[in-house]
């Protein structure tokens, strides 16, 4: 696990950078992926960008189709009273949650090339910033 920089002391702080200081939360400790991709400008494949949006898209899919077959089993077939209630109440929920899995992955690929769009301007820019800025 990385370590965190020290803090100065109460005494060394000024009241403007307070804010600036790391707290020492347990989530500061855990590195997330989304604080991890601000600062790092190592290209990443598509496979790393798509991943998490291709995975929820199956796992809806599944459930999707796990849930159609539970409701189409439950309409057709003659069981038991109880199992045929059973199957009429799943069915359904699993219709719901897959497709609302689904959907979820959908919608979340266009939002990650708009994103991918944003930082491709935002490096950029600030590749022209600093050519002027170096002058």
């Amino acid at each position: 696990m990385e370590a965190l920089p020290k803090a100065p002391d109460v005494d060394e702080k000024s009241p403007e950078s307070k804010d600036l200081l790391p707290s020492q939360t347990a989530s500061s400790l855990c590195i997330s992926s989304r604080s991890e991709s601000v600062w790092t400008t190592a290209p990443r494949s598509k496979w790393e960008i798509y991943r998490k949006p291709i995975v929820t898209m199956s796992v809806g899919g599944a459930i999707l189709l796990f849930g159609v077959v539970i409701t189409c089993l439950a309409y057709t077939l003659n069981l038991v009273e109880k199992y045929l209630t059973a199957l009429k109440m799943i069915g359904p929920a699993f219709l719901s949650l897959g497709l609302m899995m689904l959907v979820c992955g959908l919608v979340w690929v266009p939002i990650i090339k708009k994103k991918q769009k944003q930082r491709q301007k935002s490096m950029f820019f600030q590749s022209l910033k600093s050519f002027f800025l170096n002058r």
